[in-house]
């Protein structure tokens, strides 16, 4: 519904959707996440899927894909995780919505059909 409101078929004025994913969905997280991971590879092919179906009506479409980030769901394992990112900490939720903002604004106007990593350099 909300596509075919934003929708320039149909007196729209275009749009942007970002999509949640996880970098799980690129390593899989075996041993503990693999069916959180397979979830969210489904989150980045319908993201892709999308954005290629709407995008000649002015919608750009977008997944972010947060790395370790401090929220009630990594707290116990945050300590001895964080580490290991290459920037040496988990992220705040703050910066992921940053990174968020950054593409439903104007200033991301030329990119869709892109999954933006927000994840402290860790792949």
């Amino acid at each position: 519904q909300a596509v075919k409101r934003m929708s320039t078929d149909n007196g729209g004025a275009g749009g942007a959707i970002v999509n949640i994913s996880s970098g799980a969905a690129i390593i899989g997280a075996p041993g503990s996440g693999v069916l959180y991971a397979a979830s969210k590879g489904a989150v980045n092919s319908f993201s892709t899927g999308l954005a290629q179906e709407v995008v000649r009506q002015g919608i750009r479409v977008n997944t972010v894909a947060p790395g370790l980030t401090e929220t009630d769901m990594t707290r116990d394992g945050l300590a001895k995780r964080a580490p290991a990112t290459p920037l040496g900490r988990a992220g705040n939720p703050e910066e992921i919505a940053q990174g968020i903002m950054f593409l439903l604004s104007d200033e991301a106007s030329y990119i869709s059909c892109a999954n933006l990593r927000v994840s402290g350099g860790k792949p």
